[in-house]
């Protein structure tokens, strides 16, 4: 019997789930985020990139920050857990930033680990700047709040487990000759595959793994410049040009910054940002996510608009 039936009784369980059930999923995804070393099925990994196949669908979820009801609309119409079950070739892959703000985020945490323990070929989760290193971690981080509602005393342990988890996530998704997919922006003084793979071993002595997770893209800019944020960089577009000729590819697909309308484009839409949640407290007009049909042939950035789906 499959340990996940249906959307609907996945939510449920979600805003069910006790303390116990809870730290034992968490702990199981940690040992399958682990384990991805080498491979993810049938997907080889280098470092913590990951080589996704051409074939097939992927289904790209941007931003989430604990908004539980969006997460369902986005399993209910692309019916992601009924085509894995029927044998089709589908993978589901997390942009990152899956808690903080909104105030389901444990509820969203084990709809996604639940998730990846019942299909953990097909489930690719990603590492975004709320899931990052202790010296970068984004702030406000609501997350041990939203916990501590939830498990109240027991809250400290879910975190502890959780930020287990958040080490052993991916860096970035790679399908080849197509698009790569990051949480923020190009890391600006990468010079090889390997500095996104493993910039995670890097960290803190380059700024890889920074880059990765907190750049903006920024119009009419040569270079980079300091980012508001207060880490990561703003960078133009001659540095999207030299990242992805780097990687062989036609677009980066990335989350992290909320859109009104649910994504954006950048650089000559050689960008796509995607926001996949919405209500407060960024109040968007639209959510969106991308449904790619990987056996379709990219030959120029713009192709990619076609797949995304607004809600």
């Amino acid at each position: 019997m499959s340990l996940v039936q249906n959307a609907e009784n996945l939510v449920k369980e979600a805003r069910e789930v006790d303390i116990k059930e809870f730290l034992r999923l968490v702990d199981t995804a940690v040992d399958l985020q682990a384990s991805e070393h080498d491979r993810v099925g049938d997907v080889q990994v280098v470092g913590k990139l990951v080589n996704l196949l051409p074939k097939g669908e992927a289904i790209v979820v941007g931003d989430i920050h604990g908004d539980l009801e969006s997460l369902f609309h986005i399993l209910k119409t692309t019916d992601f857990i009924e085509k894995v079950e029927g044998g089709e070739h589908s993978h589901l892959v997390f942009l990152g930033d899956y808690g903080d703000r909104g105030l389901h985020s444990p509820e969203v945490y084990y709809v996604v680990l639940k998730l990846k323990e019942a299909f953990p070929r097909n489930v690719i989760l990603m590492r975004g700047n709320h899931e990052g290193p202790d010296d970068i971690l984004a702030y406000p981080h609501d997350l041990p709040n939203h916990l501590y509602i939830k498990f109240g005393e027991d809250s400290s342990t879910a975190y502890d487990r959780l930020r287990k988890l958040f080490h052993n996530l991916h860096n970035a998704v790679l399908v080849k000759g197509t698009c790569i997919f990051l949480h923020g922006g190009v890391p600006t003084r990468a010079k090889t595959v390997n500095d996104v793979a493993y910039a995670h071993e890097k960290h803190p002595r380059e700024t890889h793994l920074e880059e990765i997770l907190w750049n903006d893209p920024w119009e009419g800019l040569t270079g980079t410049r300091a980012s508001p944020r207060g880490a990561g960089k703003l960078f133009g577009e001659d540095k999207t040009d030299e990242f992805l000729e780097l990687f062989n590819v036609k677009a980066l697909i990335r989350g992290h910054e909320p859109s009104q309308g649910g994504f954006k484009l950048n650089h000559n839409r050689k960008i796509l940002t995607l926001f996949s949640r919405t209500g407060p407290p960024y109040f968007n007009r639209h959510g969106a996510y991308l449904q790619l049909d990987l056996d379709y042939a990219v030959e120029k950035a713009f192709q990619f608009n076609q797949f995304v789906r607004l809600f």
